[in-house]
C-alpha cells in the first residue's frame, strides 16, 4: 500500500536535520499533573489489562461530565444522548447515508459558523441522514467559537460526535479517544470496534479521565497560548512570501507555494528539507479532488517559540528575490 507522506516527510526530517512542521503534535508534553496519574494508574494495577469495551467507568463519567460543562449537553455514563426527538424529514436520497464534518477543520483550519452548521444540519434532518462529526480540535478556536452540530435542533439523535484527549492535553501518543449520541448509535460504533481495535488505552483512561475535570484556565490556556503562535507564524509565511490562509482553529496554517515559484505542493514539500532544512505536508493528499490542493502546503504551528523561530529563518531560503 506504500508509504504515508506522513512518514515520508518525517524520515527527510530526520535524514536533512529539518525542522518539523509536518505531523500535528506539540513538541512539549501535557500538564505533568495527568502523565503522573497515568504513572500511578499503571502502579496500582488499573487498565494494565483488558480494559472495559465501552471504557472505563471514571473515563465514561468525566466525558459525561464534560459536555455538560462545556455545552450543556445531558448524558449519561455510557455516552448516549437523551435525544431531542423532532421532526423527521421524508425525503431519502438513494445513496447518501451519512455527512461526514469536522470543525475545526483539519487540514484548513475552518471553524464553522452557526449558520453553515444550521445548514448542514437542515440538510440532514431534510434527508434523514446521519453526521458524523469530528471536533478533536474543539477547544483550539481562535476566532468565533466552537458550537457542536449536535446542539442543533433534531440533531442529537442522528449525530455521532468524536473527540481526543491527544489535542486538548498535547498527548498523542496514548490515543484515548471517545464518541458520543444516541443509545443506538454508540451500541452500533461500539459494536464495529470491538472487531477492530478490541479495546485500548487501560491505564491512559484513568488519567484522562482526571485531565477532563482540569480548570477553566486550563482550557482557556489551550487556545490562549497557540494563538500567538499562529499570529507570529502566520506574519512570518507571509513576509517569506507564501499566501497565507489564516485559521480560525486547529494546529495547521495552510499556505499556497504559488508565489514563490512552485505549482506543486507535493514537489515543493519534497525539496523543501533540502533547499531549507524544514518539513511541511502537500495539502493534496487531504483532498479525493487533488488538483483542487494542488499548490497548498500545511504547516503545523503547535511547537515551541524558538522551534518556529528557527523554521522562519530557514524558510529565508525560499524567500523570492527582491521581496
Amino acid at each position: 500500500m506504500g508509504t504515508t507522506i506522513f512518514a515520508e516527510m518525517s524520515a527527510l526530517a530526520v535524514t536533512t536535520g529539518a525542522v518539523n512542521l509536518g505531523q500535528g503534535f506539540p513538541d512539549v508534553d501535557g500538564p505533568p499533573e495527568i502523565a503522573e496519574a497515568a504513572v500511578a494508574a499503571i502502579r496500582e494495577g488499573r487498565g494494565n489489562q483488558y480494559p472495559p469495551g465501552a471504557g472505563v467507568p471514571e473515563l465514561r463519567q468525566a466525558i459525561v461530565a464534560h459536555q455538560k460543562r462545556f455545552y450543556g449537553f445531558d448524558l449519561d455514563p455510557d455516552n448516549q444522548v437523551r435525544p431531542d426527538l423532532g421532526a423527521r424529514a421524508a425525503a431519502i436520497t438513494p445513496r447518501t447515508r451519512m455527512i461526514l464534518l469536522n470543525s475545526p477543520h483539519n487540514p484548513t483550519g475552518v471553524v464553522f459558523t452557526p449558520d453553515e452548521l444550521a445548514r448542514v444540519a437542515e440538510l440532514a434532518c431534510e434527508h434523514d441522514l446521519l453526521v458524523v462529526s469530528d471536533e478533536v480540535y474543539e477547544h483550539m478556536v481562535f476566532d468565533g467559537a466552537h458550537l457542536p452540530i449536535a446542539s442543533r435542533p433534531g440533531m442529537a439523535e442522528r449525530t455521532v460526535t468524536i473527540s481526543s484527549a491527544a489535542k486538548t492535553f498535547s498527548f498523542t501518543g496514548w490515543k484515548v479517544g471517545w464518541v458520543t449520541g444516541s443509545p443506538e448509535i454508540v451500541t452500533a460504533v461500539r459494536t464495529v470496534k470491538q472487531f477492530l481495535t478490541y479495546v485500548s488505552s487501560g491505564p491512559f483512561q484513568y488519567a484522562i479521565a482526571q485531565a477532563l475535570a482540569l480548570p477553566d484556565s486550563y482550557y482557556a490556556s489551550v487556545a490562549g497560548d497557540l494563538r500567538p503562535k499562529r499570529d507570529f507564524f502566520c506574519d512570518g509565511l507571509a513576509a517569506t512570501g507564501f499566501e497565507v490562509y489564516r485559521p480560525a482553529g486547529t494546529f495547521f496554517i495552510t499556505t499556497d507555494v504559488r508565489p514563490l515559484g512552485y505549482a506543486d505542493g507535493m514537489q515543493f514539500c519534497r525539496e523543501l528539507p533540502h533547499r531549507a532544512g524544514v518539513v511541511a505536508i502537500p495539502s493534496s493528499v487531504f483532498y479525493d479532488n487533488v488538483e483542487a490542493a494542488q499548490s497548498q502546503v500545511r504547516f503545523a504551528f503547535c511547537k515551541r517559540q524558538e522551534v518556529l523561530t528557527e523554521a522562519l529563518a530557514r524558510l529565508e531560503a525560499v524567500r523570492p528575490a527582491g521581496r
